[in-house]
């Protein structure tokens, strides 16, 4: 590998993606003293980045374009391929041997592509999806799950703190992708299941607040099911995780257990919730508006 471990060199990161997640990261980036740049499918969501210092680029191939680490921050495996291949793909202006950092949640098989898709171009490619939404983001308070060439470690050590709390290294790339499809599989319950019980306490004539308050620090307590309940029992769905990205990963999910010859009957009717709340309208909305979709199934029963 070049010298991109030099503090020099490992100035100019590119972040593609500026959703949520993008944005707030690019953010932690500025704030620690990297040059940025950013792209993103539609421009005018870079102007947020752009007034913080990041210098706003036409395509993923002028992002990275003299940049040592390309970050891509997208919603699916498909749309990271379209910013990484083609003649104005990132792939396209990066050096031989810079890195290349996948932190979104693409899946298994989609990991094992851009792995790949790396290789063809002689750049070195970590998996690295992260725990965490908005707010984390926002604080640098992810925690990476990190797969790929030991000799990548050390370069990545400087923007792995400017953007989260801890880092696993897990073993060769893709490891990364498929422990975020399990997290994600047991996040998704959670959610769901505090969703049937507040719906069940108002079925009930019970105060859905005492449901929490029972549970609160007792060994089934957990803070997600404390901030999702919440938000259900007030309605407010601002997303920190929109509820269409978490529908994608439920069929990412169920794809890699399809693959993997398991059969996950409880994951299998999350997911339908989350489609059905998706269908009504809730896609742009916090996960946590899967309780819409619930609660109808409640008043029907």
């Amino acid at each position: 590998m070049s010298d991109v471990a030099s503090t020099q060199d490992r100035q100019a990161v590119a972040v593609l993606g500026m959703g949520l997640m993008g944005s707030a990261m690019a953010a932690r980036l500025l704030a620690a003293g990297f040059a940025v740049r950013v792209w993103n499918r539609t421009p005018d969501k870079c102007q947020e980045a752009a007034g913080a210092g990041a210098v706003c680029a036409a395509t993923p191939a002028d992002a990275a374009r003299g940049a040592d680490i390309v970050i891509t921050m997208l919603a699916d495996g498909a749309a990271t391929e379209g910013a990484m291949a083609g003649e104005s793909g990132a792939l396209s202006a990066m050096a031989p041997d810079r890195l290349w950092l996948q932190m979104g949640t693409v899946g298994a098989e989609a990991c094992d592509r851009l792995a790949d898709l790396a290789a063809g171009a002689g750049v070195t490619f970590v998996d690295a999806p992260v725990l965490g939404s908005r707010e984390p983001a926002q604080r640098g308070e992810l925690v990476v799950l990190a797969s790929g060439p030991e000799a990548a470690r050390e370069h990545t050590t400087e923007v792995f703190a400017a953007l989260g709390k801890k880092t696993l290294w897990l073993g060769p790339a893709g490891i990364g992708s498929r422990l975020k499809l399990v997290i994600n599989g047991w996040i998704l319950s959670v959610v769901a299941s505090v969703a049937e019980a507040i719906a069940l306490s108002r079925a009930l004539s019970i105060d859905p607040a005492l449901f929490l308050d029972a549970i609160a620090g007792r060994e089934v307590d957990s803070p997600y099911a404390q901030i999702k309940g919440k938000a259900m029992i007030t309605e407010s769905f601002v997303p920190a995780f929109p509820l269409r990205l978490a529908y994608k990963d439920a069929g990412l999910i169920m794809d890699a257990a399809e693959h993997g010859g398991v059969e996950l009957p409880v994951l299998r009717e999350v997911a339908s919730h989350f489609a059905d709340a998706l269908a009504a309208g809730h896609g742009e909305k916090d996960m946590a508006a899967v309780i819409a979709a619930i609660r109808t199934q409640v008043a029907r029963s």
